[in-house]
């Protein structure tokens, strides 16, 4: 089956998550994605410790092929000068040091193929004084952008991230920037230097509440001071322990509709909750009595009384629904993989979709090296060099 990316060839030289992420992607629409990892394997495929089901390389490294080339080495930087010869892409988020002493900087690489987008990815950015600070997404994207503090209640400690979820963002504005190298490409017909940053994208995400700041107004500080949470956009329990969330931007038209839902409507004339400015100066009492109403309710119940008052609101999904979600199943964002293995029946698909374009079908992430072979001889080595690279350790094989 033909895919949009058919032709494109990409070297998957990162680290971790959020540029393999977007190599990810790439993969699913079609583009030939070698993995190059160290003779001992990318670091990321260790993350899960103990558990003996390596569930995140299942994620970011299916549908790429994968060769162990040890990038120290002159002759592995050789090598990987030959791949990037006949390649697009080349995804890294090695440090400028790093670059340096593998020879792969930019204006290396270049030279060797004018064409070519090299797409970088930093913790805080390409300029400045902390441009050799190693990032990872807890530190880079979700502390440094103010989110982390963002969103604790006053007074509380800081609460920590998602695994992997400032990466998961960032690799998607990965992806969009090798696409924009592309386009641009199409245009100049000269590759590019593309970048983005996990600070860049932690900043973006928090971007309306920054933008705030900069007009005058710190919701941060405001909440540590006063606290600001309000009925309309609360999380509420229901009698089968579970939370439902509500979503009611406007009050006025919807605070009605949700004292109807929970039978309540002389709640309107109460005078404590007669005007929005009225109700959070009340809003612990409010609270209060959303929360003794839902909590006689069943999700199931409380959900069916909000849909038909249209009160906007959803189901806080515990990660196991989440995974078994027929809506989600229905539109793709979890599929099947046909693979026969039990830890590895579904996946979470990349969430861009292209009308009338395919992606592809979601393999099992390889072993370290398991196309080095094949890679190489593409590349035009003979079986002696091969052999005599694997014997010297430079290159790792299956």
């Amino acid at each position: 089956m033909p895919y949009l990316l058919d032709g494109l060839r990409v070297i998957d030289a990162a680290t971790y998550l959020a540029g393999p992420g977007a190599a990810t992607v790439l993969a699913d629409f079609g583009a030939d994605v070698i993995k190059v990892e160290p003779p001992d394997g990318d670091g990321y495929r260790k993350l899960v410790g103990k558990y003996p089901v390596p569930y995140h390389w299942q994620l970011t490294s299916r549908n790429k092929r994968s060769i162990g080339l040890d990038l120290t080495r002159p002759r592995g930087q050789a090598v990987l000068h030959r791949l990037v010869q006949g390649a697009d892409v080349i995804l890294t988020n090695f440090l400028a040091g790093q670059l340096q002493r593998f020879r792969m900087t930019y204006e290396e690489l270049r030279q060797l193929n004018p064409r070519l987008v090299f797409a970088l990815l930093t913790g805080y950015g390409t300029q400045g004084p902390e441009v050799e600070r190693k990032g990872f997404d807890v530190t880079a994207w979700w502390a440094r952008s103010g989110l982390m503090d963002f969103i604790r209640d006053p007074g509380q400690t800081p609460l920590r991230a998602a695994p992997g979820m400032g990466d998961q963002a960032t690799a998607m504005s990965m992806f969009g920037a090798v696409m924009t190298g592309l386009f641009r490409r199409e245009r100049t017909g000269q590759g590019c230097q593309v970048s983005t940053s996990l600070a860049a994208n932690g900043v973006w995400a928090n971007g309306m509440a920054l933008q705030g700041v900069i007009a005058g107004l710190d919701l941060g500080a405001h909440q540590q001071a006063k606290g600001w949470r309000s009925p309309m956009t609360s999380a509420y329990p229901t009698s089968d322990g579970r939370f439902v969330v509500l979503a009611i931007i406007n009050t006025e038209r919807e605070w009605p509709q949700l004292a109807a839902a929970l039978g309540h409507p002389e709640w309107l004339e109460d005078e404590r909750f007669s005007s929005r400015d009225i109700m959070m100066r009340n809003r612990v009492e409010l609270i209060a009595l959303i929360g003794a109403e839902t909590a006689k309710l069943t999700e199931k119940d409380l959900m069916a009384r909000l849909d038909t008052h249209q009160v906007t609101c959803g189901v806080v999904a515990p990660m196991g629904d989440v995974v078994n979600d027929e809506q989600l199943k229905a539109n793709d964002m979890i599929v099947p993989t046909g693979d026969p293995g039990k830890d590895y029946r579904h996946t979470i698909n990349s969430p861009i979709f292209v009308e009338g374009e395919a992606k592809r079908p979601p393999s099992r992430a390889p072993e370290i090296g398991a196309h080095t072979r094949e890679v190489m001889e593409e590349l035009g080595y003979g079986k002696n060099e091969i052999t005599a690279l694997l014997e010297e350790g430079v290159l790792v094989a299956v």
